[in-house]
């Protein structure tokens, strides 16, 4: 193919796929630039240790040009090959694959290997690149975004589904290079060290709980925190308490303790309702009854005042997909700021791919809210159900492998917390005797926050007082940490 074929060459692939999608976009040109696109090739022949910054910000469809792209697909075969780049190789490569005559030949490797007199700007040569080819992606994106919505065989909540996906995977994509040398990530490690000492232990949000915020230090960012149970074991109490916690601190830091409830199994009035009795302290029957003593009212009016002021946001919609939640959240993020995220739960979500097999769309569920976390750089509390061997074990106690449906949860977790509570297997007979014992061993109203896997800390247990009666958790009796407060008065 000779040179002055070349812009019957230049058509793209993704031009192509514009035009296919018709429109008014189909009759503009996609935005690129040539000389960015010449002189990163360019940089790269002249001096090819460059392409070592330049591979992690490139991939070979960044580029619009199909002749540049395919010269740079045969470069990165080279390089990863281990042998060396050359305007010689480069060619021999072409040639290999025969693409040399399409590309345009000699002449037009010459054309590019003469474009820049210098390879010091090619990290910026290459940013210009990777921005167009952001925003043609963009335009890609909208373009079957408008094709799809002529489709009749989706709905509308399909449609909305694919289309943020669609957009945010672009985002993804477009992440630069996170490889930092160590001695600028041990500066950020010495705040946390010096904030874990002045809190006394925690530095993420504290959960209200202080046996668990001493093995755990707090609710973490970018962390996706698994809470599970067997049903009725009050996991979701546990997380609603904590969320109420957060959102009720009048210390917090603006933006740190607003937090989003998603509930796919309550409407948000029996939410509102458990957290002013809990909150509140009155028992739920006298609640639905309706038969409330004049200081139960009284603590009701309090309470409301107080969680009217909390910024509290509940999403009950029972059919909520990852990728709605993360668009609800960005919105509060970017409106109010975001402390908290809490899912009740993740077995009732809705797949984004119903066509996959039930544990294989668990384990996607899972690992897009660890990335929903680390995007918006703030804790994610999902509830999780235990499977029926949970109540197979000689003592009742959970453990790891009775996560249900998909062994991934545990993977994709940082931490993995189970609520278990001994009184809940004992007869009435039993609790009656245990009663009249005077209860030594602690069982009645006693939970165990079990801590099955931590990464960035141990494992163990946080004892906790439950009532049943106003389903709210509360620390038991103040424990004294004396291996802290140790380290704490020592002077270093």
């Amino acid at each position: 193919m000779s040179v002055g074929s070349r812009e019957e060459r230049r058509g793209s692939f993704n031009q192509r796929r514009v035009d296919r999608a018709g429109g008014d976009v189909a009759e503009r040109k996609l935005p690129w630039s040539e000389e960015a696109e010449k002189a990163v090739l360019g940089s790269i022949l002249l001096l090819p240790s460059v392409l070592d910054d330049v591979a992690p910000l490139l991939r070979a469809d960044d580029f619009h040009d199909d002749a540049n792209r395919k010269i740079y697909e045969q470069i990165l075969h080279i390089y990863d090959g281990g042998k060396r780049i050359d305007p010689m190789l480069v060619a021999e490569q072409l040639k290999k694959v025969e693409q040399y005559d399409v590309i345009g030949g000699a002449a037009y490797l010459a054309e590019v290997a003469q474009s820049v007199p210098t390879a010091a700007n090619a990290v910026y040569y290459a940013e210009i690149l990777r921005d167009r080819a952001t925003l043609r992606s963009l335009i890609l994106s909208g373009t079957e975004i408008v094709r799809d919505a002529y489709d009749p065989e989706l709905s509308a909540r399909e449609m909305l589904n694919k289309a943020e996906e669609r957009i945010f995977s672009i985002h993804d994509k477009r992440t630069n290079s996170n490889v930092k040398k160590i001695d600028d990530v041990l500066m950020e490690a010495f705040k946390q060290i010096d904030a874990r000492m002045e809190k006394g232990g925690s530095t993420g949000l504290s959960t209200g709980f202080a046996d668990l915020d001493h093995l755990t230090g707090g609710l973490h960012p970018s962390e996706l925190m698994i809470v599970a149970a067997r049903p009725a074991m009050g996991k979701t109490a546990f997380a609603l308490n904590i969320a109420e916690n957060i959102a009720t601190r009048k210390d917090a830091a603006e933006g740190s303790n607003v937090t989003l409830f998603v509930s796919l199994e309550m409407s948000h009035l029996e939410l509102v309702q458990r957290v002013l009795c809990s909150r509140g302290e009155i028992a739920g029957e006298k609640f639905r009854s309706g038969f409330l003593s004049k200081d139960d009212r009284q603590k009701l009016i309090e309470v409301s005042s107080d969680l009217s002021r909390a910024p509290l946001y509940i999403d009950d919609s029972p059919t909520r997909t990852v990728t709605e939640i993360a668009a609800a959240a960005r919105r509060i993020k970017r409106q109010v700021g975001l402390g908290l995220i809490v899912v009740d739960y993740l077995q009732l979500l809705q797949p984004d791919d119903p066509r996959d097999p039930r544990q294989e769309q668990v384990a996607k569920m899972a690992r897009r809210l660890k990335v929903v976390a680390r995007e918006l750089k703030v804790p994610i509390i999902c509830l999780a159900q235990l499977n029926r061997q949970a109540e197979m074990t000689k003592d009742n106690r959970p453990k790891l492998s009775h996560l249900r449906e998909s062994g991934a949860i545990e993977q994709d977790a940082d931490v993995v917390v189970m609520v278990h509570r001994e009184e809940y297997y004992l007869s009435q007979a039993e609790r009656e005797a245990i009663r009249a014992e005077g209860d030594p061993n602690g069982i009645l109203g006693q939970a165990d926050i079990i801590i099955a896997k931590q990464r960035s800390g141990p494992t163990g247990e946080a004892k906790l007082h439950w009532f049943q009666q106003f389903t709210r958790f509360k620390n038991a009796e103040q424990r004294q940490y004396d291996e802290f407060e140790q380290y704490a008065s020592d002077e270093f």
